[in-house]
C-alpha cells in the first residue's frame, strides 16, 4: 500500500502571531481521513514506533514516503523544515496545507496552499467535510499524475532525485526494521517488543489528567516518557507541568515548585505563549495561596497580563482582574492607597475587556457546551466584578440553566463568592 507520511505537529499549538491555540489532532483527524479514503496509509511521526532518535525514521519517510503532506499551521519551523527536506529529495507528490489565518513567510506565492478553517479546540463538521473531500481530489489527482511541486526541481529542472543520482534505492536503516512502510503496531511486532508511539502515550496521558477520576500519577510517567521522545514540544512540557502541579504530590507547594522547574524550559518570564503564560499564572497564583508571599502574587499578574493582552482571551482577563483585587487589598493593609486605587480602576478595565471579547463567543452554535458554559461563567464573573447587578442576574440564569457537571456550577459559585468577599474586604479598608 502506498504511504503518506504527515509533517505536522501534535497536540495544542500556539500561534505565536495571534495568539491563538490549535488543536493539531483535530486537523489530523481531518487529514487522515482523506488520506486514507484516498486508498493510502496515514502515519504522522509521533505514531512511528521506535526506540531511539525520531531523526532517522522521520527522514526515511521525507525520502520514501509516495506522498507528503505538511501542515504549516502555527508557523510550525520544524514542519517547514521537513517540507524543505521534502522538496530537496522528491521532485513531486508533496501537499501543503494550513489554517486559513496563515499567512505565508515565504518568497513562494506560486505553491499552492490548500486551506481549512479551524474553530480551536475543532474543526466544525460541514468545513470537515468540505476540507476532507477536497483534500481527497487533491491526493488522487496527484498520484494519478505526477508533476514537480517542488521549487527545487522546478528551477533546478536538471537536478536527478537521489533515486536516479544513485541507480538504486537507498537501503533501508537496519536500526529502525519497517518503520517507513509500517503501522506502529506492525513496528512493534517486528521488533519482538511493545513500545507505544509518542501519540499513543500521549492520548492516555491526556485521558488520564480529564477523566472524572483522573490518574495525575499516572499522567505524570506517561508524560516523562513522551517527552523523551519529544523533549523540545511545548504542548508535552505544557501537560506534563499541569499534572505535576495538581497532582500535589509529594505535597502541594513542593509539586507546584516541582512545575516552575519543567515549565522554565519554556522561558515562561520571556515566552509569547499565551499557553505557557497561564500555567505559569496559575502557579503562582497557588503559591501566593500557600504562601501569601507578594513575589508570588506579582509573579501571577505579571504572567496573566501577558497572556491577556497577547491573547486577547476571557481566560487570563477573568483571571488577571481577580488577582489586580487582591492585590489592590494587600496595597491597602501595608498603606498603599494609591497603588491599590490604580490596581482596581486596571481590574475594572479588564473585565470591560473581557465582556468585550468573551460576549460574541457566548452566541456560538459551534461551541461545545462545556466550553461555552465557562464562556457564561466568565461573563458572570466580569459582571459580579463590575456592580452590574442586571448582566449579572442574565448570565447568572443562563449558566444555572446549562446541563453540565455540578462541580462546574460549585466552581463558579465559589469563585463569586471569592470575589464578593474580596470587594467588600477592599471597600470596608478603603473607607477607613
Amino acid at each position: 500500500m502506498d504511504t503518506c507520511f504527515i509533517v505536522q505537529g501534535f497536540g495544542k499549538k500556539t500561534d505565536y502571531t495571534d495568539g491563538r491555540v490549535l488543536d493539531l489532532d483535530a486537523s489530523y483527524e481531518i487529514i487522515k481521513e482523506a488520506v486514507e479514503s484516498a486508498g493510502l496509509q496515514c502515519i504522522r511521526a509521533d505514531e512511528i514506533v521506535h526506540s531511539g532518535t525520531i531523526d532517522v525514521p522521520m527522514y526515511e519517510q521525507l525520502l520514501r514516503a509516495d506522498l507528503v503532506i505538511a501542515d504549516l499551521s502555527t508557523y510550525n519551523v520544524n514542519a517547514a523544515f521537513e517540507l524543505g527536506v521534502r522538496y530537496g529529495l522528491r521532485p513531486h507528490a508533496t501537499i501543503i496545507v494550513a489554517e486559513e489565518q496563515f499567512k505565508n513567510p515565504f518568497d513562494v506565492g506560486h505553491i499552492v496552499i490548500r486551506r481549512y478553517k479551524h474553530l480551536g479546540e475543532e474543526i466544525g463538521y460541514k468545513e470537515a467535510k468540505r476540507f476532507r473531500e477536497e483534500l481527497k481530489q487533491a491526493i488522487q489527482d496527484i498520484l494519478a499524475n505526477p508533476k514537480s511541486d517542488s521549487p527545487v526541481y522546478t528551477f533546478l529542472p536538471q537536478l536527478l532525485p537521489p533515486k536516479e543520482a544513485g541507480g538504486e534505492t537507498p537501503v533501508r536503516s537496519a536500526a529502525v526494521p519497517a518503520a517507513a512502510s509500517a503501522t506502529p503496531a506492525a513496528v512493534a511486532e517486528a521488533a519482538g517488543e511493545e513500545h507505544p508511539s509518542a501519540k499513543v502515550m500521549l492520548e492516555s496521558a491526556l485521558a488520564k489528567i480529564n477523566a472524572e477520576k483522573s490518574d495525575l500519577a499516572g499522567a505524570r510517567v506517561l508524560l516523562a516518557e513522551v517527552k523523551k521522545l519529544r523533549p523540545n514540544d511545548p504542548f508535552v512540557i505544557q501537560q506534563l507541568a499541569l499534572a505535576t502541579y495538581k497532582s500535589k504530590q509529594p505535597d502541594p507547594e513542593a509539586a507546584l515548585h516541582e512545575a516552575c522547574n519543567i515549565l522554565r524550559e519554556l522561558s515562561p518570564e520571556t515566552s509569547n505563549d499565551p499557553e505557557t503564560l497561564g500555567l505559569w499564572g496559575a502557579i503562582h497564583k497557588r503559591l501566593w495561596d500557600l504562601t501569601a508571599s507578594a513575589a508570588y502574587l506579582d509573579e501571577s499578574i505579571s504572567a496573566y497580563e501577558r497572556g491577556f493582552f497577547l491573547k486577547q482571551d476571557y481566560y487570563n482577563g477573568i483571571n488577571l482582574a481577580f488577582l489586580l483585587n487582591q492585590r489592590a487589598v494587600e496595597s491597602l493593609k501595608a498603606g498603599q492607597r494609591d497603588e491599590a486605587i490604580a490596581d482596581t480602576v486596571r481590574a475594572r478595565r479588564v473585565r470591560q475587556d473581557v465582556i468585550r471579547y468573551a460576549a460574541p463567543l457566548a452566541e456560538s452554535k459551534e461551541m461545545a457546551p462545556d466550553k461555552r458554559y465557562w464562556v457564561i461563567a466568565t461573563l458572570w464573573e466580569a459582571a459580579v466584578g463590575l456592580g452590574d447587578d442586571a448582566a449579572t442576574a442574565r448570565w447568572e440564569a443562563e449558566a444555572k440553566a446549562m446541563r453540565v457537571a455540578d462541580w462546574m456550577q460549585e466552581t463558579r459559585e465559589s469563585q463569586g463568592k471569592k470575589l464578593q468577599a474580596l470587594l467588600q474586604t477592599y471597600a470596608g479598608l478603603v473607607n477607613e
